[in-house]
């Protein structure tokens, strides 16, 4: 496994680099990321470009064996650029362009941007393409969803809608555009969201177009940059950090043509004291190896006290730096680079902790760093190895704007079904792999497909052939409620799904913070939240009713046989306990390994590959933890990772 950290040798005293890559490599660091924020050194003035220090830089962590990530510095356009074209810049909301000085401060879509971005990644590549200490490239920095309401924008989006439609009549029919008297007469009237209204009071099915669009921004970028490098390095290896932003990309189609996935990775240094949090970023982690189906990269990593833009939260305790690490590796990760070396002195980062603190005296943290480098060079023969899941949950990144852009009722958000199903089965000790919703599902056992909101005809047939052919499924509230506009369908929810469910909802009840009990036919009682499907069975059968509110009596939880398979339906938000009872019911009957008896927030997972194989068990908790598997009990300290390697798979 290779531990690395970012760094920025243009912060830095030049005398300070020999000090810090000595130490690097004495310690373990095996690879350093650098440049996706130089363009002002990399080009000071139009056309006059600079790359000896980066050069000097590079080679001195290539004279100590340490390998250079090189990041495009396209994220962070320079002063001169911005003052002398403007229109590079993004637009908000009020049509007006965005202030020169904060980061993210270009347009994908600006034609001068792109020429400007395009010279400066050609340049970098040519001169780099014979280096062989640089190992990888990343594109920009944690590219969002391009909202940007400038004109380039608005035109481009006009034109992306116009080959969807081909004509203004069947744009206004799909939109629905005679409500509120919406409908366009021309290509000309469609505007982009401008006025900073809340986006629930604009037409939702302009909206996901808008998203869809925008996060089509994102991956063109990231393919012009990748076609540039690899025109002067065909086997340069490429991606781009991604995070769980507010305007989120499409990671599917991101990642498409780039060759590995990285996450940055900040987990809580907060340990929430309500139970029913679920916290962990084992989820963020499942779904990053989901993306592209394989091991993952972290490029940036918890490394001390995060606070920039908020106040400063609490360092990370004894054992996060070392344990978090290792969380990442457990679920896929190869490598982990963490974030950062040194705390900035200067800039808005000041306060976003590195390894090493401003007064570049090692302490606490940088020997739990040191230590974990030890413990990677450990891990060399398990490079590569992979999770094998039965069990899968379906990510819609559609679902995700729609949820986002109509709140269905409060307190309510779309990837909380998943971390509960993730977390229902995960806590008995099984790999869950969490996947795009148009992934293949052939080998596997169970799919998870929670609030299937935007159908997609594809992904019902999928899940229709699955259960027929002796797969289980579980489907949840919310499922078959939009078509593909966005446009609440015609029919009784589940609609599409209404078969493989075998019920059908009668009504439902948005309770948002209120709570009702759900009871199943042993007795056991839950208590749900937010939402209240109040189902009618048809072929299904009844496994849990509500035991409150006018509808007490009826299915909350239907269970549908379905040729060799069967569809459960989850008609609200359950409790924790909830979702585990169904999933040690799948687990038993499905004769899928388990363990049982795991205390909440103890994770397990193991990666096999090349005749090796390691078991992950984490103790992902503040306080001690003391348990049994396989017989052999483990006592384990706050936030410790224990590692069980054999040669044969387990």
């Amino acid at each position: 496994m290779i531990i690395g950290v970012d760094y920025y040798p243009e912060h830095w005293n030049e005398e300070m680099w020999v000090s810090d890559a000595e130490l690097m490599a004495k310690t373990g660091v095996k690879l350093v990321r650098v440049g996706e924020f130089a363009w002002c050194r990399l080009e000071p003035s139009d056309g006059c470009f600079d790359f000896s220090w980066l050069d000097r830089a590079i080679g001195v962590f290539a004279e100590r064996g340490i390998k250079v990530i090189l990041g495009t510095p396209t994220n962070c356009p320079p002063r001169w650029l911005c003052e002398e074209h403007p229109e590079v810049l993004p637009w908000g909301s009020d049509g007006k362009p965005n202030p020169i000085g904060i980061r993210g401060h270009r347009c994908y879509n600006s034609p001068v941007f792109l020429e400007y971005a395009r010279r400066i990644v050609s340049k970098l590549a040519e001169h780099y393409k014979d280096n062989e200490a640089v190992s990888a490239w990343q594109i920009d920095n944690e590219l969002e969803a391009n909202i940007c309401y400038c004109e380039a924008c608005s035109a481009k989006h006009r034109e992306w809608l116009r080959r969807k439609y081909g004509t203004i009549e069947t744009l206004n029919k799909a939109y629905g555009n005679v409500v509120w008297s919406g409908e366009y007469s021309s290509w000309e009237q469609i505007d982009p969201p401008y006025g900073g209204y809340n986006r629930a009071w604009l037409n939702p099915a302009y909206m996901l177009d808008f998203s869809r669009r925008a996060a089509e921004d994102v991956t063109e970028f990231c393919n012009m940059q990748a076609e540039l490098i690899r025109g002067y390095i065909p086997n340069a290896q490429i991606t781009t950090n991604t995070w769980f932003c507010e305007s989120m990309p499409d990671f599917y189609h991101t990642f498409e043509k780039l060759d590995f996935v990285s996450y940055d990775n900040y987990p809580t240094v907060s340990i929430p004291h309500d139970t029913e949090n679920i916290y962990t970023h084992a989820v963020h982690l499942d779904i990053m190896r989901g993306i592209k189906r394989k091991n993952f990269c972290i490029m940036e990593q918890l490394s001390g006290t995060p606070g920039c833009w908020a106040p400063m939260s609490k360092t990370p305790r004894p054992g996060m730096i070392k344990g978090y690490a290792l969380q990442a590796f457990a679920h896929g990760a190869d490598t982990v680079v963490f974030f950062r070396w040194r705390t900035a002195a200067t800039g808005a980062e000041m306060h976003w902790h590195g390894i090493i603190d401003h007064s570049n005296v090692p302490g606490r943290r940088f020997e739990e760093f040191a230590e974990l480098c030890r413990e990677a060079e450990s891990l060399a023969d398990i490079r590569g190895a992979e999770l094998r899941s039965e069990v899968a949950v379906l990510y819609s990144t559609e679902s995700e704007y729609a949820f986002k852009l109509q709140p269905q009722t409060d307190g309510m958000y779309y990837m909380e079904q998943i971390k509960l199903l993730h977390s229902a089965f995960a806590v008995y000790g099984v790999n869950v792999d969490i996947i795009g919703q148009h992934e293949e599902l052939t080998g596997y056992k169970v799919v998870c497909a929670p609030q299937m909101y935007i159908t997609d005809e594809s992904v019902a047939r999928r899940l229709y052939d699955f259960a027929e052919k002796g797969g289980t499924v579980i489907l949840t509230n919310r499922s078959g409620a939009k078509d593909g506009n966005n446009n609440c369908v015609g029919e009784q929810l589940p609609a599409i799904y209404a078969r493989l469910a075998g019920c059908r909802v009668e009504e439902y009840d948005p309770i948002g913070w209120d709570t009702v009990k759900v009871k199943f036919a042993d007795g056991e009682e839950f208590t749900a939240k937010q939402w209240c499907d109040i189902l009618q069975t048809d072929t299904a059968e009844v496994v849990a009713y509500y035991d409150g509110n006018f509808y007490k009596g009826k299915p909350a939880v239907t269970l549908n046989r379905f040729g060799s398979g069967k569809a459960y339906y989850i008609g609200t938000v359950g409790e924790k306990r909830l979702y585990r009872k169904i999933a040690l019911d799948i687990l038993e009957n499905m004769g899928i390994d388990h363990i049982e008896g795991l205390p909440d927030n103890v994770e397990v997972t193991r990666r096999e590959g090349g005749g090796h194989s390691a078991r992950f068990v984490f103790n992902n908790t503040d306080v001690p933890q003391s348990f049994v598997i396989d017989g052999e009990r483990l006592d384990m300290q706050p936030f410790e990772m224990k590692i069980q390697t054999v040669c044969a798979p387990l």
